[in-house]
């Protein structure tokens, strides 16, 4: 039978099974076969087969599966294919003297992939006691603070304040000006453990602080004076998740495995005369290690790793604060819960991240593997030759400023430090 006389809905059909090189040349040979190529659930599907994850409306010109099909197709092909000084160049940062302990992006995302003029800026903290502000682009430092009097084990950058937090092995936390690198705050947990965490409620920023004291202290930022001093749990110190994505809900982790986690309802810890609940009751959730991760498309769904031997569960909450006239009820509903395969070794490094409302991503060592939350394995990488410690999702890789602005800084990729980039559409 003649091409021609195919009707289009033929056409269609048979091009389904063609790749995107050959359906591109298949659209010049008529206007019939042109107009059948055009179909936009051919450029779906094989969008959709390609990569677990699209969406064309929040990409730049992208309004039709074959335009963002064939711009995707290209980056990555640039990206494998780049060639040193060409499409890519590698700047070192040298000026610590002693090994960097943490590092955060201090540029805010409002830049365009590929688009426009980028410049990226990072924060590094180091055991030479010092932070510092780095341009990515050009490989120069921008500003370094003096020498603390230990050395500096956490950074946390605040981009749209353009601040940045340090923390201290003695536990001194300082607030600097992003700009500047001018000191602004101090506060001293006197407490070699205290983790912390950064968050905002009505544009106001508040930290909290996690010590070995069994208290956790909430600040206001910039000032870091101290709002509230609570205590969780009777007789156990507790780590700190970060806050939920609807700004409201904090989960703290006993370090006690015979405690189980509570909620913290981070309006009550940052205004302490409101006669309402701070904590949760326990969560249902036993021998809970201090991984967790939200899930960020819902308002507060976070994922929980808890587990004793080498056995671990995955198991996923919902967490829920509704106030009536006279009171405030904190509950949480599982939503979830599965458990991972047994490791044959001792696991030190155990790493979880969340897309989405549904997928997680979870690192044990040098593995990767993605699961929806009921526990369906999706994939599984080991392309790693050594630990993963930690897992950035850059959520629309087309055009995520963070893309263009990788780091490699000499101390830091080492077996304890080696960060893993993960790209989800």
């Amino acid at each position: 039978m003649s091409g021609e006389l195919l009707t289009l809905d033929c056409l269609v059909h048979i091009f389904s099974h063609l790749e995107a090189p050959d359906l591109l040349r298949a659209a010049q040979v008529n206007k019939t076969w042109l107009e059948a190529t055009e179909t936009a659930s051919l450029w779906r599907n094989m969008c959709l087969n390609q990569w677990a994850f699209c969406n064309i409306s929040v990409t730049p010109g992208m309004q039709t599966w074959k335009k963002y099909y064939l711009h995707r197709s290209n980056i990555e092909h640039k990206m494998m294919s780049g060639r040193p000084s060409a499409d890519y160049t590698c700047k070192a940062m040298r000026g610590h003297q002693g090994e960097i302990q943490d590092m955060a992006y201090l540029s805010p995302n409002e830049h365009t992939f590929a688009m426009g003029k980028v410049k990226s800026i990072v924060c590094t903290a180091s055991g030479d006691g010092t932070v510092k502000a780095w341009d990515v682009q050009e490989g120069t430092q921008i500003w370094s603070s003096p020498k603390q009097e230990t050395k500096l084990v956490q950074v946390i950058t605040l981009p749209q304040h353009n601040l940045v937090v340090t923390r201290d092995l003695l536990g001194t936390i300082k607030l600097w000006q992003g700009d500047t690198g001018k000191e602004l705050g101090a506060f001293s947990a006197e407490s070699a453990f205290c983790p912390t965490i950064a968050y905002t409620i009505n544009n106001k920023l508040f930290l909290s602080v996690a010590t070995s004291s069994e208290k956790i202290y909430t600040l206001a930022v910039p000032e870091l004076s101290q709002i509230s001093c609570i205590k969780p749990f009777p007789n156990c110190s507790a780590d700190l998740s970060s806050c939920s994505p609807d700004g409201r809900s904090i989960v703290v982790l006993p370090l006690d495995r015979n405690e189980a986690p509570k909620v913290l309802y981070t309006h009550h810890a940052t205004n302490p005369e409101d006669d309402l609940p701070v904590f949760s009751s326990p969560l249902p959730i036993k021998n809970c290690a201090s991984v967790t991760c939200w899930l960020p498309a819902e308002p507060a769904r976070i994922a929980l790793m808890h587990g004793v031997d080498q056995c671990y569960n995955i198991t996923t909450i919902d967490i829920t604060i509704q106030k009536s006239k006279y009171k405030m009820n904190i509950t949480a509903q599982q939503v979830a819960t599965f458990r991972l395969p047994k490791k044959p070794i001792f696991t030190q490094y155990k790493t979880i991240a969340g897309f989405g409302k549904q997928t997680l991503l979870i690192a044990f060592n040098i593995e990767l593997k993605i699961y929806s939350l009921d526990g369906t394995e999706l994939n599984t990488f080991q392309d790693h030759m050594k630990a993963i410690t930690s897992i950035w999702i850059l959520s629309v890789l087309l055009h995520h400023p963070s893309i263009s602005r990788s780091v490699c800084i000499p101390g830091k990729m080492t077996t304890k430090h080696l960060p893993l980039l993960v790209a989800i559409i």
